[in-house]
């Protein structure tokens, strides 16, 4: 459930929407929503700026790529903040208040963007390009395809901090980037739906058996790397 959309519809009355909410967040966060609702939803939409600040970016990287190098080195980009109950379980499992300011100083990941690439050089790259500019912080950087997680996940993470100007000030959010490769993406979403299905117990086999899955995945973008080197390495050919 999205985030603004749980908290406010105009064809809900406040019962609906605290009904609907009760199977989502506990009772002390459900009244402080109510309580807060306004400025809760003020936060979230500068949240929705930054996303859209930082995807902006990414898409006039993407068309330079496309102007200098004639390819497009950005396949897609996923957006999308943080559920309710999400910040509230990471909130309790950090041992942090509720409150606006907790969430704002301690979740770095309410605003996140997916942004998949072709090549896993095309990763780096964007990422580069992404970080050299001057309005751009970067707060946390995390490689797991340099340094892949125990279960065989690939994926770098960058915790990014932009500025968004409104009608009266500008404010600097933070906003989390996840950038992957296809396979790389691939991989993850399959592993997600085969790991957490509903009752069902994964074992230890599946378990291996998706490591080497994720060793193939690897395999795959280090042999398309290549490739794709070899073709830039061939003359141009002649357009008569």
């Amino acid at each position: 459930m999205d985030v603004e959309n749980a908290v406010i519809s105009t064809a809900e009355t406040d019962m609906e929407m605290r009904k609907k909410l009760e199977a989502i967040i506990d009772e002390d966060a459900l009244n402080w929503i109510f309580e807060k609702r306004d400025s809760f939803l003020d936060l979230i939409s500068y949240y929705r700026c930054a996303m859209m600040e930082v995807q902006t970016k990414l898409n006039v990287l993407n068309e330079e790529y496309s102007i200098r190098f004639a390819r497009n080195p950005i396949m897609s980009i996923k957006s999308r903040i943080k559920t309710i109950g999400s910040i509230q379980n990471k909130l309790k499992r950090k041992g942090l208040p509720f409150t606006l300011e907790s969430l704002q100083n301690n979740i770095y990941d309410v605003a996140g963007l997916r942004v998949i690439c072709a090549f896993t050089e095309d990763v780096y790259s964007i990422a580069a390009s992404l970080l050299a500019q001057d309005d751009v912080t970067l707060i946390e950087k995390r490689d797991y395809i340099e340094n892949p997680k125990a279960n065989g996940y690939r994926s770098l993470h960058l915790i990014i901090e932009v500025p968004i100007f409104l009608a009266s000030e500008k404010r600097k959010m933070k906003v989390e980037i996840q950038l992957r490769t296809v396979a790389m993406d691939c991989w993850a979403s399959l592993e997600h739906q085969l790991r957490y299905k509903k009752n069902r117990e994964f074992t230890e086999e599946m378990a291996n058996e998706l490591m080497r899955c994720a060793i193939i995945s690897a395999e795959l973008d280090e042999r398309m790397n290549n490739l794709r080197r070899t073709v830039d390495a061939l003359p141009v050919a002649d357009d008569k």
